[in-house]
């Protein structure tokens, strides 16, 4: 059952850190880092409003705690195809089909990355924010397809987690779009939040968003439809998939944020990761075919521009 909490700060309080702040009031069971992702998720409020875990909270204010429903902790091995590109004794690179879950949550406790590496490898490291996400640095959205890297030691989940947080590590997506974009390259900077209304989507908030910014360049034109070239400068939940919104030609198949196109999951697959390695500090960069049903979607594009053509 989720558990709802609400404090009103004191003056003793008063000047706090938000996530030192409810960390105290939450007591032993709760790390501040379990607090700040509670803040990131959005389920704690300052007076009705998002924030971020460095807010500094001010006498009177009233924050608003959810708690979710704790999962079982156990995390299953399961014996799953993995397609490893790369792996040594510090990190393992994965490219990840659509479809499959990362980490166990919002119901999907079976089939995920985490359960598979886990059966292939044994154990992985504990990430710093959840037990729920061992080795995990960063994610992919269950429905997009491409490389990742998971960090097998504790030295490499710590200074690969500092790599992403610092914006050293290159990311590129290919992606095909609804509609014909306008301009043949762009940068879309706008700050991205949780929607109060569905807490599962993100959307452009200027007044409480996080900065975030996505580089585009437009490879080919197929009329309805737009492939493209994606490097992110930032790395925020569904980026991509809403920044692309923003500008009005939302990812291929993304019916969760207004995609058209016949494909059954968003077009959009992570196609190079480049990084650090966090031991040999060697740059390291790692690149995943597209997908036979991208690629299809694809071939069916260009065959319908072809045609079209030939018909003028």
């Amino acid at each position: 059952m989720e558990e709802h909490l609400e404090f009103t700060i004191d003056n003793d309080d008063a000047g706090k850190r938000i996530d030192k702040c409810i960390a105290m009031k939450l007591g032993s069971g709760y790390s501040r880092s379990q607090v700040k992702e509670l803040i990131e998720t959005g389920n704690i409020t300052v007076d009705g409003l998002l924030v971020k875990p460095r807010h500094l909270v001010t006498e009177g204010c009233v924050i608003k705690v959810q708690i979710p429903e704790k999962s079982v902790q156990y995390l299953a091995p399961e014996n799953l195809p993995l397609d490893i590109l790369y792996e040594d004794e510090q990190l393992i690179v994965i490219n990840k089909p659509a479809g499959m879950v990362v980490h166990p949550g919002s119901g999907r406790e079976k089939g995920t990355l985490i359960s598979a590496l886990l059966y292939y490898l044994g154990e992985l490291p504990e990430s710093i924010e959840s037990s729920r996400r061992p080795g995990v640095v960063h994610r992919l959205d269950k429905d997009t397809s491409g490389v990742m890297v998971v960090a097998k030691s504790e030295k490499a989940l710590r200074v690969l987690s500092d790599e992403f947080r610092e914006r050293t590590v290159k990311k590129t997506y290919v992606a095909v779009l609804s509609g014909n974009v306008e301009m043949d390259n762009g940068v879309v900077d706008a700050p991205l939040a949780r929607q109060k209304l569905d807490r599962k989507k993100m959307g452009v908030e200027y007044s409480e968003g996080r900065p975030s910014r996505t580089v585009y360049h437009v490879l080919e034109r197929f009329g309805d439809f737009t492939l493209v070239r994606l490097d992110l400068l930032t790395g925020r939940t569904h980026q991509i998939r809403v920044h692309m919104k923003h500008i009005g030609n939302p990812v291929a198949g993304d019916k969760e944020y207004g995609g058209k196109g016949e494909i059954d999951r968003q077009a959009l697959h992570a196609e190079t990761l480049g990084l650090i390695h966090p031991e040999t500090k060697e740059r390291m960069e790692f690149s995943a075919p597209m997908p036979e049903d991208m690629a299809d979607f694809i071939r069916k594009l260009k065959k319908d521009k072809r045609d079209a053509g030939s018909r003028a």
